[in-house]
């Protein structure tokens, strides 16, 4: 088979795809009875492989017709996310996830070969993907490691990094304009380029007093940490919180790699292509929130960048593994040396110590993003584990209650649905403390939680640079003031 340039990103994504996406004798195996191959795949049924395995086959030798190629793999998807809907999302059997993310990658393999399908003449001979294959390519992928999470194997997930990597060579190398470019095409690129240069826009957003002051150590070493944690001096509270100073400066997201810049984030997502899943609303818990997965191009724009350009609802990437679906950007932070303590047991004071005690230790710590506008709120919450919330950009208001003000803070319980929102407060503290909502509202709120105005709190500005330790079994309400991009590390 004759190859396209095989050293080139290119040459490297078709190869990946059709070696490692379209493995036809793995397909095989899975329908010999006395096959070793172990698969949750095989679950799906037979005929189902099958299917797989001609589609798999096809694509290879770029044979038949592709658009029904696509159709029946586009309807292998909809089945399985017919299935998704159809159990409790932990309950799911796994063979419908695996089916969504093989009949994904068949597609991804699909769309990377189709010029050389459509030229018919059985070579590779390909032609530069176009913007819409790359567009449909990443949107295929994201969205299998969105519904489906990463596959369990290693090895796949190198190749899904490689696959990225290639997508990103190649994009960089489309926006570099040869010297004989079209004057007229250049300075359209030329436009494009310059689109995201300037930093994120100043924020005139609300900022709530600081009534009672975290302390703040800069730097401590790891040892004066743990002993923080371990020797609180209130053992009727347990560990307090700390903000510490100095723990970020070494980060490439705060130096050469900056995540303040809207175009360096842009680059890293295959000039703003990748998917990211996004809340629509204030706060989850406001009436009308809802989700949704966009581009990173659009969330920058329509909601980061010029969020008073339409009349969207607030939009925040709130609380996922974007590094997991992004390694690049994983490589410009490091976990803090302090999520290796060895912190104490959940505080005998808070009502989910139980509950929280039962969790098992995690290997390494559990690390989620959080990239939003000047505006956006975590409702007052508590959290099954110990937390470094690092502030990489912008700033944020934080206030935080002991365990022991648990009766105070109205928790909500299990709600309809059988959801369980016991961690999460039915106060709201912006129109309790005054800063948010009508008079009327604030009257209503203080008949209707008369405690609260006797819990105990401190609170802060997290500043761009710094981290806030949150212990476990804390409630705390998190405001954003600025554009702002966190990154929560859960130890335990």
């Amino acid at each position: 088979m004759e190859r396209f340039n095989p050293s080139s990103p290119q040459g490297k994504l078709v190869d990946t795809c059709l070696r490692a996406f379209c493995d036809s004798d793995q397909l095989a195996g899975l329908l010999q009875d006395e096959s070793e191959t172990k698969s949750v795949l095989r679950a799906c049924g037979s005929p189902i492989i099958k299917l797989l395995l001609r589609l798999s086959d096809a694509i290879k030798n770029r044979e038949g017709d592709f658009d029904l190629v696509i159709q029946r793999l586009d309807d292998l998807i909809a089945l399985a996310t017919e299935k998704f809907y159809a159990f409790p999302f932990k309950d799911v059997p796994p063979c419908w996830r695996d089916l969504f993310r093989e009949a994904s990658f068949l597609k991804f393999a699909a769309v990377a070969v189709k010029k050389s399908w459509v030229q018919q003449n059985g070579n590779l001979d390909l032609q530069p993907l176009s913007g819409e294959q790359m567009d449909e390519m990443v949107k295929t992928i994201d969205m299998a490691l969105i519904m489906a999470g990463p596959p369990a194997s290693s090895d796949s997930q190198e190749q899904i990094k490689s696959v990225f990597e290639f997508l990103q060579e190649i994009h960089i190398e489309s926006i570099q304009a040869p010297e004989d470019y079209p004057l007229r095409k250049r300075r359209k690129l030329d436009k494009e380029n310059n689109l995201w240069q300037d930093g994120f826009p100043k924020s005139e957003a609300f900022e709530p007093p600081v009534s009672n002051p975290i302390s703040k150590w800069n730097e401590p070493s790891f040892d004066d940490f743990e002993r923080h944690m371990l020797h609180p001096n209130d053992n009727d509270i347990g560990p307090e919180p700390v903000i510490v100073k100095g723990a970020l400066n070494h980060w490439p997201a705060r130096n050469n790699r900056p995540w303040k810049s809207p175009s360096y984030l842009l680059s890293k997502t295959i000039g703003g292509r990748r998917l990211v899943p996004i809340e629509l609303g204030r706060s989850y818990v406001d009436e009308g929130w809802g989700q949704k997965i966009i581009t990173f191009k659009e969330f920058m724009g329509h909601y980061i960048l010029d969020p008073e350009s339409s009349a969207l609802a607030t939009g925040y990437l709130a609380q996922h593994d974007l590094f997991a679906q992004i390694p690049s950007l994983r490589e410009d932070i490091t976990i803090p040396d302090y999520c290796f303590t060895s912190p104490p047991p959940p505080h005998r004071s808070s009502p989910l110590a139980e509950k929280h005690s039962k969790l098992a230790q995690l290997d390494e710590p559990l690390l989620n993003a959080w990239f939003g506008p000047a505006g956006t709120i975590s409702p007052l919450h508590t959290d099954p584990y110990h937390n470094i919330l690092s502030q990489v950009v912008g700033r944020k208001y934080v206030r935080l209650y002991a365990p022991k003000e648990s009766e105070k803070l109205y928790a909500r319980g299990v709600e309809d649905g059988g959801v369980d929102m016991g961690n999460t407060s039915a106060l709201d503290i912006g129109v309790l403390a005054g800063w948010d909502g009508s008079e009327e509202e604030k009257m209503e709120a203080q008949e209707r939680f008369p405690l609260f105005r006797k819990a105990e709190f401190v609170d802060c500005i997290l500043e761009e640079g710094e981290c806030l330790y949150i212990p476990v079994g804390w409630w705390h309400y998190v405001r954003s003031l600025s554009v702002s991009f966190s990154v929560s590390f859960w130890f335990n």
